[in-house]
């Protein structure tokens, strides 16, 4: 009781949780940065964590009807991507550090925090859930493949150590968790995985926390690239939900499918950028990653708020045409 007690009162704060890490991590550089050898590790937990409540069969059951899943794919991958790098063009161009940030930001794979946001807003879980574990699985192949297309040989890029950091922090702990769910038919989401779910959300604190301490020299000094970087950001995060709630309009999904793919579309495991940022790159590139923290989920609350009055504005949801 004590638990889901404090789960709830951690969902309330997770608009606040990932930016007031951040600033932590910045003030508390000097007593942090040592621990950072521990973020995949605290990271893999997270992963496994929340991924509790996956099964091969509600995998399944969305992909006899995959075309939402590849509207959520091409959003991610493709649309995204693409409006980072022409932002990044535009507003940093020769600068491939902060370029390649941008669009690190876009390709990894979304946010497993979109389950807490579809669920509140009433989504589809079985499409959020669903385009998780597969974007996952697919992540330590889209992510160093795609930033290679993007940034080419501007920035070093170590891609099977990018590859073996998405494995052992993505996808081993979510098969994991999803085999566990299988073999005890569920039972292990509402036994394990409710005793879990709020260290999960304190270890996010962490991972953000420890990220923000590794960056702290190129975020301590305000500048006006600071800023312009900051701003930036702050419009690719903010149109990354808009666009993904115009194509689902667009497309006539209906209202629980919509309010998935905003999510979904929106957010991005930036926990898991940052540490890929910070491991495998120069330190310049992680900060954007880092600065998105600031703003994924503030923006996923206002969005949240905005597609809820859309939506009991406009009536009862329209059907899905497939």
């Amino acid at each position: 009781m004590l638990l889901a007690i404090m789960n709830k009162r951690l969902e309330k704060w997770m608009p606040f949780i990932t930016p007031i890490s951040v600033i932590l991590g910045v003030l508390l550089s000097v007593y942090l940065k040592d621990f950072s050898f521990l973020i995949p590790w605290i990271f893999a937990f997270m992963t496994f964590a929340g991924s509790l409540g996956s099964n091969f069969h509600s995998l399944k059951k969305v992909m006899t009807h995959p075309f939402s899943i590849i509207i959520a794919l091409l959003i991610l991958h493709i649309v995204m991507p693409i409006w980072a790098w022409g932002m990044g063009h535009v507003f940093f161009h020769g600068d491939s550090y902060t370029m390649t940030g941008l669009i690190l930001g876009m390709v990894i794979p979304t946010g497993v925090t979109s389950v807490i946001w579809v669920s509140i807003y009433r989504g589809n879980m079985a499409l959020t859930l669903s385009l998780i574990l597969i974007d996952t699985f697919l992540s330590p192949f889209i992510v160093p493949y795609t930033l290679s297309i993007f940034v080419g040989q501007r920035v070093e890029l170590n891609t099977l150590g990018i590859m073996k950091g998405l494995f052992e922090m993505v996808v081993a702990p979510s098969i994991l968790a999803m085999l566990l769910n299988q073999i005890t038919k569920g039972r292990i989401k509402d036994t394990l995985g409710t005793k879990l779910a709020p260290f999960s959300k304190v270890c996010l604190g962490l991972v953000v926390m420890l990220n923000g301490a590794v960056i702290a020299p190129h975020l301590k000094h305000i500048s006006l690239k600071l800023f312009g970087i900051g701003a930036v950001v702050l419009l690719i995060a903010f149109t990354g939900y808009l666009f993904s709630f115009l194509i689902g309009r667009l497309l006539r999904r209906d209202n629980e499918t919509t309010v998935a793919l905003t999510f979904l579309g929106g957010m991005r495991n930036i926990s898991a950028g940052a540490v890929i940022a910070v491991t495998y790159f120069h330190p310049s590139v992680a900060t954007p990653v880092i600065i998105s923290m600031l703003f994924q989920q503030v923006l996923a609350s206002f969005f949240g708020f905005v597609i809820d009055r859309y939506f009991r504005i406009n009536g009862n949801s329209r059907r899905e045409i497939a």
